[in-house]
């Protein structure tokens, strides 16, 4: 059952002896104070960087102005929890390289960067002076009258107190009196001070929700994503029939006319060499026929798990690869088959354009997500536009709403990283770590 909300709390009977009154205080309090945190950084962003633009040093600066609303909106979206528990998500996608230059480029782009430094102009300017004024108005009115006994015998002598600024309190029963008005007003106040904070925590998730925009913009890419792959399957399906076609049955078909040979021969002559080479055809048609089948789904994927089919993988591998996994048991088959595919269309790239000596396959559960990594010690310059490979892994996994990064500096090292959210399909006990496989 979903945690109530403040507004929810409002309407009920035990709202004043509940903490909902405590945290509404605290949302506006705290507001106040990174408003006022805001408004000078801002401040300084600006003028300090518009001063020192000409010169290029203010252009960082500048930028740090841009993206200030980045970090203010993360922390909001933890704030808002006070008084909201329904998670506000964050709107920003994932970049598809490493590094702060990667980082940045997708941001600058992004509509919700821009939104979220629009919210930071307006929180440092306009709402947190108005969150000042609702709380400093109950604790200066409360306060205030709560205070009258305790002014008057200490400022006033025991004579005369200033209540407010408004009237003058001049015997200790009118100072009492102001007192007890202060302590029923207090819990009167409380009510419009949670009103304050409700409309403040819906117009911050109002304005830092993602936009329409985003979602339809996520639902075009999927139906890319998706376009792409059933073209990818399409030809994968044309491949494995071309491949059937050119060469394992063309094995067989010569492996039928030289034993038709072999019986027309004269039963008299020796019929070796002939019966020799219908051996050798069929056994490099056999071998043909079971790596067309390790390419379509390998039979160690679906025996014995992800772990094994990656070991497997990477002792058939030209360059050697030291494998590392830790897995609790079997993953969803979807989970298994994606990154088998991705650590194989790696490893394919290592041998192929890396150059590299070594190569090493890391993975494991991190939360609900398998984590994978291939690391080797090549030239680097791996990228998305280098063909189709890897933008068919990259769409394989978005299927699962994974997520692929590589890091390929030009002299190396190449880092492929995966993302996978999944949930252990079977309760198996946790098998101990996976120490060290070498391939030399």
């Amino acid at each position: 059952m979903r945690s109530p909300s403040l507004w929810q709390a409002l309407r009920s009977p035990r709202y004043l002896l509940s903490s909902w009154p405590w945290r509404s205080a605290a949302y506006l309090l705290s507001g106040v104070l990174v408003g006022l945190a805001t408004l000078v950084s801002l401040l300084l962003l600006a003028v300090t960087g518009g001063a020192l633009a000409v010169v290029l040093i203010g252009v960082p600066l500048l930028l740090m102005f841009a993206l200030a609303g980045i970090p203010l909106a993360a922390l909001e979206r933890r704030r808002l929890r006070l008084v909201d528990p329904v998670v506000l998500p964050d709107p920003h996608r994932e970049p598809d390289g490493t590094g702060p230059a990667a980082w940045v480029r997708v941001r600058l782009k992004e509509p919700a960067t821009w939104r979220e430094l629009g919210y930071a102009l307006l929180f440092a300017c306009v709402l947190w002076p108005l969150e000042a004024l609702a709380v400093g108005t109950v604790l200066v009115v409360c306060g205030g009258l709560l205070a009258t006994p305790v002014v008057m015998a200490t400022a006033g002598g025991g004579e005369e107190a200033r209540v407010l600024k408004i009237w003058l309190a001049v015997s200790y029963p009118q100072a009492f009196t102001a007192a007890l008005v202060g302590a029923l007003l207090l819990p009167v106040l409380v009510y419009p001070l949670g009103l304050v904070a409700v409309g403040r925590a819906a117009l911050t998730r109002a304005l830092l929700s993602a936009r329409d925009a985003a979602v339809d913009s996520r639902i075009q890419e999927l139906g890319r994503s998706r376009m792409r792959l059933v073209d990818a399957f399409e030809a994968e399906r044309r491949r494995i029939e071309r491949d059937l076609h050119d060469g394992a049955q063309q094995r067989l078909v010569a492996l039928s006319m030289t034993l038709g040979l072999a019986r027309l021969e004269n039963p008299g002559e020796p019929l070796g060499g002939l019966l020799t080479k219908a051996h050798d055809e069929a056994g490099t048609a056999l071998v043909e026929i079971r790596e067309l089948i390790r390419g379509i789904h390998p039979q160690v994927l679906t025996d014995r798990g992800l772990k094994d089919a990656v070991e497997d993988v990477a002792d058939r591998s030209t360059v050697p690869v030291d494998v590392r996994f830790e897995l609790p048991g079997r993953l969803p088959e979807p989970v298994e088959t994606a990154a088998y595919f991705a650590v194989s269309e790696a490893l394919a790239n290592v041998a192929k354009h890396s150059g590299a000596d070594r190569a090493e396959v890391s993975g494991g559960i991190a939360g609900d997500e398998l984590v994978v990594e291939v690391r080797d010690d090549g030239a680097g310059g791996a990228d998305f536009a280098g063909g189709t490979g890897l933008q068919g892994v990259a769409d394989r996994i978005s299927v699962l709403d994974g997520r692929l990064r590589i890091s390929s500096p030009v002299g190396g090292p190449t880092v492929f990283h995966v993302r996978i959210p999944c949930r252990p399909a079977t309760a198996t006990a946790a098998a101990p770590p996976t120490p060290t496989r070498k391939r030399t």
